[in-house]
């Protein structure tokens, strides 16, 4: 859930820090006070396009920050954390933060770190979900019907779904090879030539591995002959040369030994002293056998360097290393395999298609069938939420069918099918508002208030199984009133029970139906309009539900009218 949101020189809002708690918070105010400016930062944050116009006058930037928590740790989040580096605390704390400046430049960080627009986007689309009218508009776009059938139930789809994304994987990577190697015959031809050229020159260089980098040791090595002998010659002649350290401390050796026949508690020390002589005096033997057999060759030296600039070179053609040079190096002969046994590759790879194509086709039938069950499901649960509120007359259809492919695509009932990402299906969600009239598109049968209806019924539905922290509607009950403004207020209630919800609203029965109301305030302080925030007391609350009926003034009649709205609503929120 969203705990905490922080604005700072955003619109007109100079400086506000919002925090939120869960169930349902409802945001009231006064048309142009901030309330959809809120929205908008909330966007911006979570991965929206910014613009500098969103920099509050006289400001050279606009910073944003919000704090989420998600304990659940199989929720999104923490795989997109995982994918990206992000580090998460054992209480699951995100911090998205965004910093938009005056030079159009935007910085995203989540936890500190650095991130792409595109990362934080990511985050952003895990762990809140925006709604407003035009993203009303949007739910009703038939493209993205599909992925919300299989949303509906992911549990019962998932793993179908997955196998069926494997085997299409690796029939695109079939056909992929096999297009590759139908090109003309003068291109591979030409492709031949070349990697036969490829193939002699790096196995004339009879690389081995790993040899680059023993080469550069052995001539760092061979550079530095004199500073290596002359610091072992130095290290040598301090232990056994004209200064007489071993001798010195043979010396010591006596008479500690002489001590230590006197003084028993000398023992250990006399012990250590004697075996860290003779581990010196063996050091010393080793450096004297060393200097013996060290001997520099000036020609080994420029053999080590015309091999090193023959391998430099290689590196500028087929790899950073010599081992990538020589995995390289194998797959050119599979690739020569491959296009000079072309006719037996191709036909092993027809074979391959059909029979990737043939289990795809299973899957995807199977994944047919299993989401004509699950539409079925979804029929009626939508069924059953449209008439909770007041359109029980409409009928609800989610109409799936294949998409038609073209002759080289499998046949799947004597017609040719298009396999494609997620199957062979198209889904379409289709209405009829009244009885006797033909089912059609959503957008081409809803009124403004029908549609944030049918919307409201979808997000019931789909909310549990999105995996969002917080859900948020901005004025999405706009065009309602009455007994259907009440049931679009039970329903926003219903919502919060499995997410937090944060609503903007101009209705009073949604706003009586908050576990949390907060007012947007607008001001005007020393010639400049600044946005603030409270949250209300229960007495306060009344008040500005009254107001929300009546407009500014405040009457008896409103006040009772706003008590009784809050009675009844926490009297729903019992049952």
């Amino acid at each position: 859930m969203l705990t905490e949101l922080s604005i700072k020189n955003f619109a007109i809002i100079e400086q506000l820090t919002i925090p939120f708690n869960d169930g349902l918070t409802v945001l009231t105010g006064e048309t142009g006070a901030g309330k959809s400016i809120i929205i908008d930062a909330i966007q911006l944050l979570t991965g929206s396009r910014g613009s500098v116009e969103f920099i509050r006058h006289g400001a050279k930037k606009a910073t944003l920050e919000g704090l989420f928590i998600s304990e659940d740790k199989k929720h999104l989040v923490y795989q997109l954390a995982d994918q990206y580096g992000v580090e998460l605390d054992a209480e699951g704390m995100i911090v998205l933060h965004r910093t938009i400046s005056s030079n159009g430049k935007s910085i995203c960080r989540i936890n500190g770190s650095l991130v792409t627009l595109a990362i934080l986007r990511e985050f952003g689309q895990a762990l809140i979900d925006i709604h407003t009218q035009h993203e009303t508009q949007s739910l009703m776009d038939h493209e993205r019907h599909l992925e919300l059938l299989d949303l509906y139930k992911k549990d019962d789809l998932n793993e179908v779904i997955l196998d069926y994304k494997k085997i299409y994987q690796k029939l695109n990577t079939i056909k992929q090879k096999y297009q590759h190697l139908k090109h003309n015959e003068q291109e591979i031809v030409q492709r031949l030539d070349l990697l036969h050229f490829q193939l002699d020159e790096l196995k004339n260089a009879e690389l081995k591995p790993n040899e680059d980098h023993e080469l550069r040791e052995e001539r760092n090595k061979l550079a530095n002959y004199e500073k290596i002998y002359h610091s072992v010659q130095e290290a040598y002649t301090a232990l056994k040369g004209e200064q007489h350290g071993l001798d010195w401390l043979s010396l010591g050796l006596s008479a500690i030994e002489s001590a230590a026949t006197f003084e028993p508690e000398l023992q250990d020390s006399m012990e250590q002293y004697s075996n860290h002589y003779y581990l010196l005096e063996d050091i010393a033997g080793q450096l004297r056998e060393y200097l013996d057999n060290f001997a520099f060759d000036p020609d080994r030296l420029n053999t080590v360097e015309s091999r090193l600039n023959e391998i430099e070179r290689l590196l500028r053609k087929y790899g950073s290393s010599v081992d990538e040079i020589i995995e390289y190096a194998a797959q050119i002969e599979d690739e020569i395999d491959d296009l000079e046994n072309r006719e037996q590759s191709l036909q092993y790879l027809v074979e391959q298609l059909k029979e990737l194509s043939a289990d795809a086709l299973a899957e995807a039938s199977h994944l047919h069938d299993l989401r004509k069950q699950v539409a079925n499901e979804l029929m009626e649960a939508l069924q059953g939420e449209l008439a909770d509120l007041y359109l029980e007359k409409a009928t609800f259809k989610a109409e799936i069918s294949v998409k038609e492919g073209q002759a080289s695509d499998p046949v799947l009932n004597g017609t040719h099918v298009a396999l494609g990402p997620r199957g062979i299906d198209q889904v379409k969600f289709l209405l009829s508002t009244n009885p006797g009239e033909p089912l059609k598109p959503l957008h081409k049968v809803a009124s403004g208030g029908e549609l944030s209806r049918i919307m409201l019924a979808m997000k019931t539905i789909f909310a549990k199984h999105q995996g969002v922290t917080s859900v948020i509607f901005d004025e999405v009950d706009t065009g309602v009133s009455g007994r259907v403004a009440q049931a679009i207020a039970e329903k926003i209630h219903a919502i919060s029970n499995g997410s937090q919800v944060l609503c903007i609203t101009h209705l009073p029965q949604v706003a009586a139906m908050a576990d949390t109301h907060v007012l947007i305030e607008k001001q005007v302080i020393n010639n400049a309009t600044t946005t603030n925030i409270k949250t209300l007391t229960a007495n306060q609350r009344v008040e500005e539900i009254g107001r929300m009926m009546t407009g500014t003034t405040l009457t008896e009649t409103s006040t009772d009218h706003a008590r009784e709205l809050i009675n009844h609503a926490n009297a729903f929120k019992q049952t």
